[in-house]
C-alpha cells in the first residue's frame, strides 16, 4: 500500500500559473456572455459519471482553465446591476484564497483567528455600532438574520421563565414576529427554522415608498396583546431589496422600547448606506436596536459567503447558541504548553453562531477595509447612490419612462410606458424589455413589482460600474422600449 495520496498537495505555483491567465481574461468581461448560449458545450464536458480513476492534476487544471472559468458568472461585469450581488474585488478574493490554504479553520492562535475579531471590530466601527455588541460572521443574510431572531426568541421566552434553547417551546404561549410587507423572505424562513413557524410573521402594510406604517404596527401589537400572543421581535428593514426603502428605525425603536420588545434591524443590503451623509439621518435610532444583520459580501464586495450579526446582549446570545461541553474540544487545548498554535483555541465564536467549523471570513473584511479604508467605502456607497439618482433624473426627464419608486439608496425602479397601453400590456412589454437587455446588451438589471406594476430595477453595488454603464442602461432601455412599443 502506497502512503502517497492521490490528491496533489504541493504544486501550488503550478496550479495558480495554469489557471491565472484564464481568470485574468475572465475579469476583463470582454465580448458577449456565452454561458447560456454554450450551455450544451460545458454541460456535456462536465456532467459525466463519477470516474473510478481520476483525470489527474494536470487535466483538472486544464478543465478549469478551458471549460469552467470562461463560462463563469459575470455578475462582476460593469453593466451588471441586477440582484444585490457582485463579484469580489481583487484584494478580498486573494485573502479568501490565502485563507483556504493557510487559515482553513478559524480556531486556534493564528492570524486568521485574530482577523475574525479585527474584521468584526472594524465593521462595527465603520457602521457606527457600539463596540460592546457581540458580533459573529456567518454565511450570509439568511443565517445572519436567523442568528438575530434566535437571540430574540431567547430574550422573549426567558422573560416568561422558559429557556427555549435548552428546553424547547413546549408549553409556551402563541408568539409573533412583526415586519413590513416588504421584509425579505429569509426572515420568514428563519421563523420556520427556529420553530416559531412561518405563519408567526405578521406583515404590516407600508407607505407608497415601501416603509412600514407604524400606526398599523401599533394596532397589530394591541390586537395581539388582547389575544395573549407573545411578541418575539419587531424587524426593521434598512434597505428593502425591492426599492431600497428604509423603515423608520427611530420610531420602531420607540415602540419596541415602550413595549419591551426586541428590535432587529435587517441591513443585509442597506446598512452600508449609513456612510452616505445624504441618507444617514434615515438610520437614526440604530443604536437602540437589539440586533442588526449586514452582508459584507454585498456592498463591501468580499467573496460570497460572508454575513455578520451584531447583538447587544452578549450573554443572552451565548445562552441562545451555546454548545454543550464535548470532551474532544474541552480537552484539546492546554494554554501555555510548548507554544504551539494548537495550545489554545484563540478567539471563539461558535457559542454565538450555528456553525462550529467555518472558513475564515474576517480576513476578507479585513482585507477590503485595510485596502480602501473608511473613506474608500464611503466614496463607493455615495457613488452608487448617486448612480440611482442619475437613473431617477433621466427617467423623470423622459416622457417615455415612468418612475415607480424614487431612489433612497442605490436602487431605482422604473418602466417604459407606451401610450394608450394597459398596465397588463405594459407589464408584458417591460418583461420583454428586461429580457432583451440581458440577451442583447451588456446591461443586466433585474425586475420586481412596485405597486403591482412590473419594474425595471437596477441596483448599483458593483465596484466596476461607472456612469457610462448607468447612462448606457437608460439609453438601451428607451431604444428597446421604442422598438417593442411599435411592434405591439
Amino acid at each position: 500500500m502506497s502512503d502517497r495520496d492521490a490528491g496533489e498537495t504541493r504544486r501550488l505555483r503550478d496550479a495558480v500559473a495554469r489557471v491565472l491567465p484564464a481568470l485574468e481574461l475572465f475579469i476583463r468581461y470582454e465580448g458577449e456572455d456565452r454561458a447560456g448560449r454554450d450551455r450544451d458545450t460545458w454541460r456535456s464536458a462536465l456532467d459525466r459519471p463519477l470516474p473510478d480513476h481520476g483525470i489527474g492534476f494536470e487535466s483538472l487544471l486544464e478543465e478549469l482553465a478551458t471549460t469552467v472559468i470562461p463560462y463563469g458568472l459575470r455578475n462582476g461585469a460593469p453593466g451588471f446591476s441586477g440582484w444585490i450581488t457582485t463579484s469580489p474585488t481583487t484584494g478580498p478574493a486573494v485573502a479568501a484564497f490565502a485563507a483556504a490554504i493557510a487559515g482553513s479553520q478559524r480556531w486556534w492562535v493564528q492570524p486568521f483567528n485574530l482577523l475574525e475579531t479585527v474584521g468584526l471590530r472594524w465593521l462595527a466601527e465603520l457602521l457606527g455600532l457600539p463596540s460592546s455588541w457581540q458580533g459573529t460572521f456567518s454565511s450570509g443574510g439568511s443565517t445572519a438574520n436567523l442568528i438575530a431572531l434566535g437571540a430574540a426568541r431567547q430574550h422573549a421566552f426567558e422573560r416568561l421563565g422558559i429557556d427555549p434553547a435548552r428546553d424547547g417551546l413546549a408549553g409556551a404561549p402563541r408568539w409573533r414576529v412583526y415586519a413590513s410587507s416588504e421584509v425579505h423572505h429569509v426572515v420568514t424562513r428563519a421563523a420556520a427554522v427556529l420553530g416559531l413557524g412561518r405563519m408567526s410573521v405578521r406583515t404590516i402594510a407600508t407607505d407608497t415608498v415601501g416603509r412600514i406604517l407604524t400606526p398599523e404596527l401599533r394596532a397589530a401589537l394591541d390586537e395581539d396583546r388582547r389575544a395573549s400572543i407573545q411578541p418575539i421581535a419587531i424587524v426593521a428593514t434598512a434597505g428593502t431589496v425591492n426599492t431600497g426603502a428604509i423603515d423608520p428605525i427611530a420610531e420602531l425603536a420607540t415602540i419596541a422600547g415602550e413595549r419591551e420588545i426586541w428590535l432587529h434591524v435587517d441591513g443585509a443590503y442597506g446598512l452600508f448606506g449609513r456612510l452616505d451623509d445624504r441618507v444617514a439621518p434615515l438610520y437614526e435610532g440604530l443604536e437602540m436596536a437589539s440586533s442588526v444583520a449586514v452582508d459584507p459580501h454585498k456592498w463591501l464586495a468580499v467573496p460570497l459567503g460572508c454575513g455578520a450579526t451584531f447583538v447587544r446582549d452578549r450573554a443572552l446570545m451565548g445562552r441562545a447558541f451555546t454548545l454543550e461541553p464535548a470532551e474532544y474540544l474541552e480537552g484539546a487545548a492546554s494554554p501555555g504548553e510548548i507554544g504551539s498554535a494548537f495550545g489554545e483555541f484563540g478567539d471563539l465564536y461558535h457559542d454565538f453562531n450555528i456553525e462550529q467549523s467555518a472558513q475564515s471570513r474576517g480576513v476578507t473584511v479585513w482585507a477590503a477595509l485595510a485596502e480602501i479604508g473608511r473613506d474608500g467605502m464611503r466614496a463607493r456607497v455615495r457613488r452608487h447612490n448617486s448612480y440611482a439618482r442619475q437613473v431617477e433624473r433621466r427617467v423623470r426627464a423622459d416622457p417615455r419612462l415612468e418612475l415607480l419608486a424614487p431612489a433612497t439608496l442605490s436602487i431605482c425602479c422604473f418602466r417604459y410606458r407606451a401610450p394608450d397601453m394597459s398596465d397588463d400590456g405594459l407589464d408584458r412589454l417591460n418583461a420583454k424589455l428586461a429580457q432583451r437587455l440581458r440577451d442583447e446588451t451588456p446591461f443586466v438589471p433585474s425586475t420586481t413589482r412596485v405597486g403591482g406594476r412590473l419594474a425595471i430595477r437596477p441596483c448599483f453595488i458593483n465596484p466596476r460600474t461607472t456612469l457610462v454603464e448607468v447612462d448606457g442602461l437608460i439609453d438601451a432601455a428607451t431604444r428597446i422600449g421604442d422598438e417593442l412599443s411599435v411592434l405591439d
